[in-house]
């Protein structure tokens, strides 16, 4: 008997291969279309990132330094190519968060001041503009082997 997910995996894959054979002749298609694909994948990963964090679309614009309108138009068309390296390691610190903490708490972890940083927070560290440090630091916080007794 096949799982639900499993089903729904094959669906994928069906899909996407019949999507194939009805476009293979047409490159520029497909490609517009793994690119949409693409897009709407990074608008999900920020948009699931500031409402796990719990982000207003003001502050989600002071933290990343452009108008809340360039939010809004990022949640509705698509996350520019130049940002999408930090919403990937901001959506991958997001996944940690939610796998290790309850959802409805996290809001107040990303503000805490973290002591391991010099005090700074992790939406201080992504006001600064290092989402790489903002991903270390969860990689680090959940580090379960290397805790102290």
């Amino acid at each position: 008997m096949e799982t639900g997910a499993a089903a729904a995996m094959r669906d994928a894959e069906e899909a996407a291969e019949r999507t194939f054979r009805e476009h293979r002749h047409d490159v520029g298609w497909l490609d517009a279309f793994a690119a949409g694909l693409d897009r709407r994948r990074a608008v999900d990963a920020f948009t699931r990132t500031t409402e796990t964090w719990g982000l207003s679309q003001a502050e989600a614009a002071r933290l990343f330094g452009v108008s809340r309108q360039a939010i809004g138009k990022w949640r509705r068309r698509g996350v520019p190519a130049e940002r999408a390296g930090a919403v990937a390691d901001l959506a991958a610190a997001t996944d940690l968060l939610v796998h290790y903490l309850k959802r409805d708490r996290i809001p107040a972890v990303v503000r805490r001041p973290i002591p391991a940083l010099g005090g700074v927070s992790l939406v201080e560290l992504l006001g600064q503009g290092d989402t790489g440090a903002v991903l270390a630091a969860c990689r680090d916080m959940f580090r379960f082997d290397q805790a102290q007794a």
